[in-house]
């Protein structure tokens, strides 16, 4: 039997956290069909942020790798057939057959189907939700022993905002972005910029569509800092700490709903 595709723990409150990027597992019938590593699936996944999640009451944790679909794109595109499709990065030894590929679709329209009721259940009790977006990019491609790519152009915190409607949102957004550049990180304040690398994806899309006038969504790219991307290691106290700011910052967001302020 295989184990579930994603896992959704429903709490109280309008503060929703998601980690679709968090998966490692493929299906089996999968495995002999890659000719992507294990290694190099890994590096562009985003390990660790389903511990992230436990910032908000809610949350969802995908199980799955994104290299069997990812649910950071259209659902015609969610699979990557293509080098271009992947960072250049050979996926398949041959395209799946068809049956296999419908099987990653179908799981793909269920993901959004059991969020849409999650958000609509909220909605219904809370008038409105913010959901978290965790993610994390690499900012070593050169290799594991390059410089860290310049800070200039890579924050340590990116939110993704171009696709949302600030005019409602901007004040949330604004508030969680203080709260975020308030923490502290190597004894400065944390670098939190928007739309540096990454403007937000297909995710916190849909929500703002199913839900344009009751769910901000908030896509957020944290540089992997906190871990080796290229090893996997983990350090666990700037894991931890990033926590802290995300759960912070998740509360002021949530008081600025309670008092009307967006």
């Amino acid at each position: 039997m295989e184990n579930p595709a994603w896992s959704i723990h429903r709490g109280e409150g309008p503060l929703v956290a998601a980690a679709i990027h968090d998966g490692h597992e493929v299906r089996p019938e999968l495995l002999p069909l890659l000719a992507i590593s294990e290694a190099d699936r890994l590096r562009e996944e985003d390990p660790y942020t389903g511990l992230w999640t436990e910032c908000a009451p809610t949350r969802i944790v995908v199980h799955r790798s994104r290299f069997e679909f990812d649910l950071n794109r259209a659902r015609g595109s969610a699979v990557y057939l293509r080098p271009e499709d992947a960072w250049e990065l050979r996926v398949w030894h041959d395209e799946p057959p068809w049956a296999v590929l419908h099987r990653s679709y179908r799981l793909y329209e269920l993901f959004y189907q059991e969020v849409e009721g999650l958000l609509a259940g909220l909605i219904e009790r809370h008038g409105r939700v913010v959901v978290l977006d965790l993610h994390t990019y690499n900012h070593r491609r050169g290799g594991p022993r390059a410089q860290p790519d310049p800070p200039a152009a890579n924050p340590t915190v990116n939110l993704g905002t171009s696709n949302m409607d600030l005019q409602r949102w901007g004040p949330l957004v604004a508030r969680f972005e203080q709260s975020m550049h308030a923490a502290r990180w190597q004894g400065q304040p944390l670098d939190v910029r928007r739309n540096v690398k990454f403007q937000g994806g297909h995710f916190v899309q849909w929500i703002h569509r199913a839900f344009p006038e009751s769910a901000c969504a908030l896509a957020i790219e944290v540089k992997k800092v906190f871990m080796d991307e290229w090893t996997g290691e983990l350090d666990e106290a700037a894991h931890a700490a990033l926590e802290r700011a995300l759960a912070a910052a998740g509360q002021d967001v949530v008081k600025l709903l309670a008092e009307g302020g967006t």
